[in-house]
């Protein structure tokens, strides 16, 4: 009998892993272009959210990874949700179950921690001109350097320029420190969990992704709240989510196996 070699070959793209009883909405999307629809993968009372993916198409462009933050962020608004690793593609709806039922004593109990919380991220910037005032005040040698550099051709200051530079990155550094403990302590009364993340802006005054119990989200926010008034004009303050738990999953695991 002859094969037919010519339909693309597809994979299944895992998202999650959520509860049996939890079923995705009709507009839910995933990867690829168009985007595929987004279909489920039931092993006794966990439930994958899974898309067909062409496995002659490679993932990782841009609106791929929007799509799979999209989907997971929107189910962990209404329920409890395991992020899988972006990209993570198994044969078929049987090798999906499969993992299902030899994760399942690992998954279940993760998924119950995670039953009525969500992630947040918790993101400031220091205003730069604030900042460097901050910074100057407190610093006479810096405030000299710069004060050298002004009255100096760009030409004769480079040592005296990279000087500064240091200075003001060790203060930035420092008080990125000071700023990110002041954060921690205050929401580490009223949050789950909370990690520290590195800065990926020079700039960066905090940086720490919580795990937020979604009856308390009113105290978090009244936290964060007085935080801002309180850096006001010096840093600006957001709160990103609510967000799948991208960053507490392998903590919630580790705590699990302790």
């Amino acid at each position: 009998m002859a094969t037919d070699t010519s339909a693309p070959q597809v994979g299944m793209m895992l998202y999650g892993v959520v509860p049996s009883d939890v079923e995705p909405t009709g507009s839910a999307r995933g990867v690829g272009d168009p985007p595929g629809d987004v279909t489920t993968v039931t092993e006794k009372d966990l439930t994958a959210l899974v898309s067909e993916v062409p496995l002659d198409r490679p993932l990782g462009r841009p609106n791929d990874l929007t799509a799979y933050q999209r989907l997971l962020d929107g189910t962990a608004a209404v329920a409890p949700v395991l992020p899988v690793r972006f990209g993570t593609v198994l044969r078929d709806p049987d090798a999906v179950r499969q993992l299902l039922a030899d994760q399942h004593d690992t998954i279940a109990p993760l998924l119950k921690r995670l039953e009525g919380r969500v992630e947040y991220v918790v993101r400031g910037r220091y205003a730069e001109d604030a900042v460097l005032g901050e910074i100057l005040d407190a610093d006479p040698y810096a405030r000299r350097l710069r004060e050298d550099i002004h009255e100096r051709a760009e030409e004769e200051t480079t040592q005296q320029r990279m000087a500064l530079g240091e200075r003001i990155n060790g203060a930035i550094e420092a008080m990125r420190q000071a700023d990110t403990q002041t954060t921690v302590n205050r929401l580490g009364r009223v949050v789950e969990d909370l990690v520290v993340a590195e800065p990926t802006h020079e700039l960066d005054a905090v940086h720490v992704p919580v795990l937020v119990e979604q009856d308390r989200r009113s105290e978090f926010d009244a936290v964060l709240a007085e935080l801002a008034d309180e850096w006001d004009g010096r840093v600006e303050l957001r709160r990103l989510g609510p967000a799948a738990p991208y960053d507490f999953v392998t903590r919630l695991a580790a705590d699990r196996d302790t």
